[in-house]
């Protein structure tokens, strides 16, 4: 009569079938090791590069509102953004929008900054002084630029720390004096480090007063006057963001005599932070179905070997109920065996991939990102495809007719 044969038993047994056949065992986990890595990698970098973008919006500053020119569909076209927006538009939402606390104008310009023998691309920001209070800077050395500044158009300048860096070797640049388009500016003070924002390094920026901007380096527009970049604003509070945005809107059509498609577009800094998750969101799912993928692979790759075991270990298997083996205790181990194989390899794999996001975030600025639940989600899902891809070479072993199975013996 045939004898039930335990769990443990059948597990021993496993382990002992894998153990004497080390290489193929290897081989086979191979592709798990590999599909479970490249979730955990893949995975781990969206979530990094999610992480990176929130951070850098978090930098933006608290409460803050962006009108930009240019309305959504011509920012899709990437047509040349209109100057429309303009320093009175500005002053109208200071002084006629009651939920705004400080309005910052900036214009912004590309230009090379020379001192002595070195020369460096940088941006050039003309801004006010309530520009530090708006976007939450903070000055490291010297002083801002103050409303003196402004309103004589003084040739002053306060650049980052970066840029300060490349010119003066971290020496004191206080007094010192640069050129920008053949113009002399002397700096006044350095900023604290802030970092990037969207690919933009603010720390390699200069900052000059609005005024000085347009007289020395831009120029007025002829038909709009004095055209901005865009206009920082800062609510009064939190709750005051919505409200503000609703009255900057209708007070910027009013003032641009709009009828049909805004000119401009207002944007909050949870306006962009949505729009960052959606796309990284996206992406994060894109890479996991990659990596999804090679775990398919990898469980095709241990149903194929399984089904090799079973063509050649049919004389043990005839032998095993031939002496009493029931169909279900072959059923077993080769399902016990192909669960070991994904669960070992999935383990190695997360191992690696842990490993790949730590070097990751060591030589980039991706943050290092991975949460338990991925990687008890991506071991659940190796030990599934290990059994779903072990049932097939399974029954077929535990469906061989001992009888055709010794005859080969």
């Amino acid at each position: 009569m045939p004898r039930k044969v335990s769990l443990r038993e059948t597990l021993l047994m496993s382990v002992r079938t894998l153990k004497s056949n080390k290489l193929r065992s290897l081989l086979t986990m191979l592709g798990i090791v590999i599909g479970n890595a490249s979730v955990i990698t893949l995975v781990g970098v969206g979530k990094g590069a999610q992480k990176l973008a929130s951070n850098q919006l978090s930098n933006l500053g608290a409460n803050v509102l962006f009108v930009v020119p240019g309305n959504n569909d011509t920012r899709r076209r990437g047509v040349a953004f209109p100057k429309n927006l303009v320093l009175k538009d500005s002053e109208a939402i200071m002084n006629q929008v009651p939920s705004v606390k400080r309005v910052a104008p900036q214009i912004s310009s590309n230009e090379v900054v020379q001192y002595k023998s070195k020369s460096f691309s940088s941006s050039i920001v003309g801004v006010t002084p309530d520009f530090l209070q708006v976007r939450s800077f903070d000055i490291a050395n010297g002083r801002f630029i103050t409303d003196e500044d402004l309103k004589s158009s003084r040739n002053i300048s306060i650049i980052g720390s970066d840029l300060n860096n490349d010119l003066f070797q971290k020496n004191i640049a206080i007094g010192k004096r640069i050129r920008i388009k053949d113009q002399s500016f002397e700096i006044v003070g350095v900023m604290q480090p802030k970092g990037a924002v969207f690919g933009n390094n603010q720390d390699k920026n200069v900052y000059i007063p609005l005024s000085t901007m347009v007289n020395r380096i831009t120029g007025k527009d002829p038909t709009y006057g004095i055209s901005l970049s865009f206009i920082s604003i800062e609510a009064k509070d939190e709750q005051s963001i919505n409200p503000a945005k609703f009255q900057i809107t209708n007070l910027l059509r009013q003032r641009h005599k709009i009828t049909k498609d805004d000119d401009f577009a207002v944007r909050s800094q949870k306006d962009a932070l949505n729009i960052v998750s959606t796309i990284t969101s996206g992406l994060t799912l894109m890479l996991a179905a990659i990596g999804g993928i090679s775990l398919i692979v990898g469980g095709i790759g241990i149903m194929n070997i399984m089904l090799v075991s079973v063509s050649e270990r049919t004389e043990e298997i005839g032998l095993r109920k031939a002496l009493g083996a029931r169909s279900s205790d072959i059923l077993n181990q080769f399902l016990i065996e192909s669960l070991i194989l994904s669960i070992f390899g999935g383990v190695i794999g997360i191992l690696v991939g842990v490993g790949s996001i730590g070097f990751i975030a060591l030589v980039s600025p991706l943050p290092a990102q991975i949460g338990s639940r991925i990687v008890l989600l991506t071991v659940s899902l190796s030990g599934s495809i290990g059994l779903i891809f072990g049932v097939l070479p399974a029954r077929r072993a535990a469906k061989l007719d001992p009888i055709v199975a010794l005859r080969s013996l």
